[in-house]
């Protein structure tokens, strides 16, 4: 199994290397829409298999379009979705999912179940992970987009932390973090995600800050180490919530894995997990503090 993760991990690293590489505002759209819809067909599948009352054909093309047309808002020009995208997007959902119940009888709390999972299946892929793109896009407009490498910093503290829980909490794991939701996470892994956050973090912006944009007022995007220390404590702490999640809706629907894709590794829903919470805490971080 370690070795099949590794394996596929370094395979997604190329993947990921090839797309930033490239320098293409598309190239990344592509990648993040196709990872998210894929997300989005693994949750509805799990939900199937479960039995569980819901509408896939109708979260599935939600989330196609969700990609679709926030491709062409950034790549059309000013690189900036218009205001209020994602609460239209939200409302279409909400809208929809009771529309669509309509058609149905009413058997107790089935109809509620139905639309709660078509509207959490929407929020917690698409909507959240479409943040991601936007820390590309809308800090630096498209085109040549050195906010890519914002993105690239985030996806590798996020990541590091998962593979700090992983390899640390494999080799020396004894106490228990939380066993009712995820009985393999342990607090020496915990201790471990921390310090490889730190190390992706800092190493990072070490080799890279000045292919980071600054604001106008000079200010780098990351703030200066204090903040970047500051931002991977943080991002680890909401990565290890984003995975424990997860294994929240894994549980729940008695999946082990959200897919098949990856080896050792799953689907695409458990290869975004954590970047789902990870990727508005840092949108929301640029927008607000500077």
């Amino acid at each position: 199994m370690f070795f099949k993760r590794t394996a596929s991990t370094l395979g997604l690293w190329g993947v990921v290397a090839l797309g930033f590489a490239s320098r293409q505002d598309w190239a990344y759209l592509i990648l993040i829409g196709a990872i998210m819809v894929l997300a989005t067909v693994e949750y509805f599948q799990m939900l199937r298999v479960r039995g569980e009352k819901c509408f896939p054909r109708f979260g599935i093309g939600l989330a196609v379009l969700y990609a679709v047309a926030m491709s062409w808002f950034l790549l059309r020009g000013d690189g900036v979705l218009p205001v209020g995208f994602t609460g239209a997007a939200v409302f279409l959902a909400i809208a929809g999912a009771f529309a669509l119940q309509l058609r149905h009888p009413i058997r107790g709390d089935e109809p509620l179940k139905a639309v709660a999972f078509t509207l959490l299946g929407f929020i917690y892929l698409p909507v959240l992970f479409g943040y991601a793109p936007r820390l590309v896009f809308e800090l630096d407009g498209p085109g040549e987009v050195p906010g890519a490498m914002v993105l690239l910093w985030l996806i590798a503290v996020t990541k590091f932390t998962d593979m700090g829980a992983y390899i640390v909490g494999s080799a020396i794991g004894k106490h228990k973090m939380i066993p009712h939701v995820s009985p393999g996470k342990t607090w020496q892994g915990f201790g471990g995600a921390l310090i490889f956050s730190q190390l992706a973090g800092c190493g990072l912006y070490a080799f890279f800050q000045d292919d980071m944009p600054n604001f106008a007022t000079g200010l780098h995007v990351l703030g200066g180490w204090g903040a970047v220390v500051g931002l991977g404590v943080v991002i680890a702490l909401l990565a290890v919530i984003g995975d424990l999640a997860e294994s929240v809706v894994k549980r729940s629907l008695e999946a082990k894995d959200s897919g098949h894709m990856l080896p050792g590794i799953g689907g695409a829903l458990d290869l975004i997990d954590s970047l789902c919470f990870t990727a508005p805490f840092l949108y929301f971080y640029l927008q607000w503090v500077h």
